[in-house]
C-alpha cells in the first residue's frame, strides 16, 4: 500500500508534538505535582532526563493509576488504607528500584512507599512490583519534604531509608545535602518511636556528615553501642550503582539511628 500524503504539500503526515504541559504518560507521574503553591527552596535533589523504555511506559501508563502517586501537598494519607494495615517504611530514592523489589520481596509484612523523581525508574520498579506479585509497594513522585511535612501523619511511619543520596561533593553545595538537622527534625515528627533510619553511602565526607549530625540530634540514638557505622545489614542488597563504587575503591558507610 502506498505511503498516504497530504493533497496540498505532497508531504507525509508527522507525529503529533506533544506540548510542554501536556503529561508524557496520560495517567502517570507529572511533572510538577506540587505546583507552585509551595515555598521556593533548596531541594536536594536534581530531576534527571534519560530514556524511558517501552516497557517502562507501558507499566507507567498501565500501573501508576494503581500503585503510584503524584505528591502535592494537598492531602494528608490514609497509610492504613493504602498498605491494609501493614507497617510502612518509608524509601527516599531508588534509583532503578532493584533493591526496593528485592526488599520488600522478602519481608512481604512491612510495606514500601517509595519516593523518587525518576521517570524511568518509576516504571521499572512498577514493572518489577508487577513480575513479582509485590502488593506492599507504592511509588510516589515529587519531593519527599513534602510528602513528610504535608502528606504524612505524626507518628505513621515504621522505619526511613536514604540509600546512596546525592553526595553534592562541591562545598558550596553541601546545603542540598539531604540529611541535615532540619530533615531529621521533620522525619523525627513521623516516625514512631523505635523506627530506625538507614542510611548509606558511598561517599566517606558526606557519611562523616550523616554520622555526625545523626549522633548530635536529641531525638535519634545511634544502634551501634560503640557509636559508629554499621557493617552492610543482610537485609540490604548489594546494589548494581554500590558495586560499581566498590570496584573504584569506595568505602560503603551504613547508618541504623533508632528514633527515641
Amino acid at each position: 500500500m502506498s505511503e498516504l500524503r497530504n493533497p496540498t504539500t505532497g508531504q507525509a503526515p508527522q507525529s503529533p508534538i506533544r506540548a510542554k504541559s501536556e503529561p508524557r504518560f496520560p495517567g502517570g507521574p507529572v511533572a510538577d505535582p506540587a505546583g507552585s503553591h509551595h515555598e521556593r527552596r533548596i531541594r536536594s535533589f536534581q530531576p534527571r532526563r534519560s530514556r524511558v523504555t517501552a516497557g517502562q511506559g507501558d507499566a507507567l501508563e498501565r500501573l501508576w493509576p494503581v500503585w503510584g502517586m503524584d505528591i502535592d501537598g494537598h492531602r494528608v494519607l490514609g497509610l492504613d488504607e493504602m498498605f491494609g494495615g501493614l507497617p510502612v517504611v518509608l524509601e527516599i530514592g531508588f534509583g532503578m528500584g532493584e533493591a526496593t523489589a528485592q526488599m520488600a520481596a522478602e519481608d512481604p509484612g512491612t510495606g514500601v512507599l517509595a519516593v523518587d523523581v525518576h521517570t524511568p525508574g518509576q516504571g521499572n520498579l512498577l514493572g518489577l512490583a508487577e513480575r513479582n506479585g509485590l502488593s506492599n509497594i507504592r511509588v510516589a513522585n515529587g519531593d519527599a519534604i513534602i510528602l513528610l511535612r504535608e502528606m504524612l501523619a505524626p507518628r505513621s511511619l515504621d522505619g526511613l531509608r536514604v540509600y546512596f543520596p546525592d553526595p553534592w561533593p562541591k562545598k558550596r553545595h553541601h546545603k542540598r545535602r539531604l540529611i541535615q538537622p532540619e530533615f531529621l527534625t521533620l522525619a523525627a515528627q513521623r516516625l514512631k518511636p523505635g523506627a530506625v533510619v538507614h542510611c548509606a553511602t558511598d561517599w566517606e565526607p558526606y557519611a562523616e556528615q550523616m554520622l555526625e549530625v545523626l549522633s548530635a540530634h536529641p531525638d535519634f540514638e545511634n544502634t551501634r553501642d560503640d557509636g559508629g557505622y554499621t557493617p552492610r545489614p543482610g537485609f540490604r542488597p548489594l546494589t548494581r550503582f554500590e558495586g560499581q563504587g566498590l570496584d573504584k575503591g569506595h568505602k560503603v558507610r551504613d547508618l541504623l539511628f533508632r528514633r527515641r
